[in-house]
């Protein structure tokens, strides 16, 4: 589980007022709401609230990690407030790991202003939020390539590629998400954690969208989004391995056109698994060589792909047609420790070879 508690702050976007919030000399009781939850989640049932939670008939402990403090706040009312709370936890629970925000948006003036507080007040984690047009995920894949790797990390605790002008799950944003995410597992020693959202909506009483999994009262669709998740949760290895052309990231990066990939080691399995997507409207060869290998050491001669595409990037998966664009797996051939194959248009391919 995470958590994510009030941090004595009102809804910014609806509360200018100062008075609409709680002044920072009187949030004892949230910060000792936050311990609370801390104790009932993990404490032994000797505890106060260890002991409601056997009651409750779950003695073992939940085992929390993780704990945020506010969402999508910004300013100095919200770092005046998180330091008392960091401070309280630290000293009570060392080991759980408190998750910051940097606001809500991607970038601008109060992103720029909560990153630098954030490594100054030391939390674990900053919560980064985008929900963006299909330009911006498509200009991102490199995004952080130049993080701070001595900082706290990232957990991209809210995203989703929102089409301009189609605010619904259609292929082509889910594409571009699995682009993005290339970038994410490539950084995954400083992006932590990564969770689209949202996650849930029904489709007659909804107020946001796109969400990854629509319901009605008796079936529910998983969209191409979701599918995308499953594709990156299910074959996210075990350690990230460097993949380039030409010496460089494929992050859709000039003259890569309109690629991106990542790669990673599956110990337990021992298989490699290479993701790439081409968000061009062309099809294009690809050649991929597994260059480093020890001596003598020679991959399987067939792998597995698993292809992700549609012909019309609008269409989307409905409680109607729930399996109109799922994924497809099929062999491919390994000779001399490479692939080469033709990755279709605004086509996403993972690709799994065992060695």
């Amino acid at each position: 589980p995470l958590p994510v508690v009030n941090c004595g702050l009102a809804c910014q976007y609806q509360n200018d007022a100062p008075e609409a919030h709680v002044p920072v000399n009187q949030l004892d009781s949230y910060i000792q709401d936050a311990l609370d939850l801390i104790e009932f989640a993990n404490g032994d049932i000797s505890t106060t609230w260890g002991k409601i939670r056997a009651e409750m008939g779950h003695p073992e402990p939940f085992h929390l990690k993780y704990l945020a403090i506010g969402n999508e706040q910004w300013g100095e009312e919200y770092t005046s407030r998180l330091e008392p709370f960091v401070k309280a936890i630290r000293n009570q629970y060392p080991s759980i790991k408190i998750i910051g925000t940097s606001g809500p948006g991607s970038e601008g003036e109060d992103f720029e202003y909560l990153w630098p507080e954030m490594k100054r007040i030391k939390v674990d984690l900053v919560d980064e939020h985008f929900y963006r047009p299909e330009s911006w995920f498509l200009k991102s894949g490199s995004r952080y390539d130049n993080y701070d790797r001595k900082g706290p990390k990232v957990f991209a605790g809210e995203y989703a590629c929102h089409g301009k002008g189609k605010k619904w799950n259609h292929f082509e944003t889910s594409l571009l998400e699995a682009a993005f995410l290339t970038g994410v597992e490539r950084n995954a020693d400083v992006v932590e954690m990564a969770t689209y959202a949202p996650l849930l909506a029904h489709v007659e009483g909804w107020q946001w969208r796109p969400d990854l999994i629509w319901f009605d009262n008796l079936k529910n669709v998983k969209t191409c989004s979701w599918y995308v998740q499953y594709l990156y949760g299910n074959n996210k290895g075990t350690n990230v391995i460097p993949i380039t052309l030409d010496k460089k990231a494929i992050s859709g990066q000039a003259n890569q056109n309109g690629l991106f990939a990542s790669a990673v080691w599956d110990g337990a399995k021992h298989e490699y698994i290479v993701k790439v997507v081409n968000t061009s409207k062309e099809a294009q060869p690809i050649q991929i060589t597994f260059d480093g290998l020890k001596k003598n050491a020679q991959l399987a001669g067939e792998g597995i792909q698993v292809i992700f595409h549609s012909d019309d990037p609008d269409a989307e998966n409905t409680l109607e047609q729930p399996y109109a664009i799922i994924p497809k797996e099929s062999p491919i051939k390994v000779k001399d420790n490479q692939i080469n194959a033709t990755i279709g248009a605004q086509t996403f391919v993972v690709y799994k070879i065992r060695k």
